[in-house]
């Protein structure tokens, strides 16, 4: 397994208050959903409100790591996978592709008059931290993750929803 962060070293993983999975299409129209449903999650297990800054960049972020899985990360016939962690401090958004042997650039220059390849660099403008993970042969995870200023609830229930 192999675990590189993309911005500054982020804090040890914590067991997730709460968590949801979920699979789309490798689609223009599943990357869509996947940005919209973000969202929601976010607002209900934080309190924040739905226009609040942390939103905001959640929907951002989940937009570009979703579109960029479609793009670049594609394999006919295989979905992609969307993981939302609600961490004590901060909300994670995951998303596992099915080429692992496209990797994001660990240095990430802005593009000269390219109308395309700014997606990693608003993801890590908007994300405390980011980075990507291969666990295996097949897949490989893009993460980014939102500090949430302790709007996370009480670490109590462990719940887990999802595929």
């Amino acid at each position: 397994m192999t675990d590189h962060q993309l911005t500054a070293a982020a804090k040890p993983p914590l067991t997730p208050v709460r968590q949801l999975t979920l699979r789309f299409s490798s689609t223009r129209r599943g990357a869509r959903l996947a940005r919209r449903l973000a969202v929601q999650p976010f607002t209900e297990w934080t309190g924040l409100p739905y226009d609040s800054d942390p939103a905001r960049a959640v929907a951002l972020v989940t937009a570009e790591l979703a579109s960029n899985a479609i793009r670049h990360g594609r394999l006919p016939g295989r979905d992609f996978r969307l993981t939302l962690l609600l961490l004590p401090d901060r909300f994670r958004v995951e998303v596992t592709d099915t080429r692992p042997e496209r990797l994001p650039p660990l240095v990430m220059t802005p593009p000269g008059d390219e109308t395309s390849g700014r997606g990693l660099l608003l993801v890590q403008a908007y994300a405390d931290h980011c980075g990507y993970t291969v666990r295996d042969a097949y897949t490989k995870t893009v993460w980014a993750e939102i500090l949430t200023h302790g709007h996370a609830p009480p670490n109590t229930d462990h719940q887990t929803h999802g595929t």
